[in-house]
């Protein structure tokens, strides 16, 4: 199997002084290529890299960074996957202008990034406005209504992003999100896309009531990359556990076991990516060294 883990490392991108002259600094110098590798050095050759980098670091998919990054992958053996931007992006608003630009700056993201053949993408196919309606206490019909109204507008946003960049649907991974589970899988059907399975947002009840396991058997024929991380699963139906995923393995209610033995009975093969800090997610492959050692190389 494939283990990787994301290039998003909040210790690495906020730096760890007080003025404000040296963050800059560090703004200034940030290498794209050098965070990647020292991610290598540590014990990892498949790399998510985050589209939302660039919001913070302007130069992070510039064509010199995105050379460095072929240069890299060529040197040392890498596979890239690439999550889409998220922060900001509203693909499913009901507001057009923020749609075409929510689109634009997906599709930036897919152009900037193709020189390094990203095994897939990964999207949040609805943002954070729709989790903000999906989360309030409304009428069951009206609240129904207002979510495949989002539905529909990411198949617009969708339909889009797959015109302007010619990328393959297959190639595109709708992630398991904080919005219903059967919405998503419906929109993966209905443009034939894969699926990014997010082990703790379904454990924390972010895509409904929905048994991990269940969900697992309903994505496996479009499963294209896997959101390794723990999280305990809550008491309450309908109180998510919010801030209580992205645990290492062990930490909380996921069945790694059951997990590892389905997916290799299953030949799964596609990337499986540690959500993790680098410490956590080498805790996590000790982990399942220990329940499978047969499964990591």
């Amino acid at each position: 199997m494939q283990f990787g883990i994301m290039a998003m490392q909040m210790n690495a991108l906020i730096p760890p002084v007080n003025n404000p002259q040296d963050a800059m600094q560090h703004v200034a110098t940030f290498s794209h290529a050098g965070l990647v590798r020292k991610l290598y050095e540590a014990g990892f050759d498949l790399i998510e890299l985050g589209g939302d980098l660039g919001m913070w670091f302007p130069q992070t998919f510039s064509p010199p960074a995105i050379e460095e990054l072929a240069q890299l992958k060529e040197e040392v053996g890498l596979t890239y996957t690439v999550h889409l931007p998220l922060w900001s992006v509203e693909p499913s608003t009901p507001l057009k202008a923020v749609r075409r630009g929510s689109v634009q700056a997906l599709v930036d993201c897919i152009q900037a990034t193709r020189p390094l053949a990203p095994q897939c993408y990964v999207l949040h196919a609805t943002g954070a406005l729709a989790a903000e309606f999906y989360r309030m206490n409304l009428p069951s019909a009206g609240k129904a209504l207002i979510l495949h109204q989002f539905q529909q507008n990411a198949l617009q946003s969708i339909q889009a992003i797959l015109e302007e960049t010619g990328l393959p649907a297959r190639q595109l991974a709708v992630e398991t999100i904080e919005f219903p589970f059967d919405l998503t899988l419906e929109m993966a059907k209905r443009l034939d896309l894969s699926i990014c399975l997010d082990t703790g947002h379904v454990l924390a009840g972010f895509a409904g009531a929905v048994d991990l396991f269940s969900v697992l058997e309903q994505v496996l024929p479009r499963l294209a990359e896997i959101h390794l991380h723990d999280c305990p699963i809550p008491q309450n139906a309908d109180q998510p556990a919010y801030g209580l995923d992205h645990q290492p393995l062990g930490s909380g209610d996921l069945d790694t076991a059951r997990l590892l033995d389905r997916l290799n009975k299953a030949q799964f093969k596609a990337p499986i990516i540690f959500e993790l800090t680098v410490l956590q997610a080498l805790s996590s492959l000790q982990t399942i060294r220990q329940l499978r050692p047969h499964l990591v190389s």
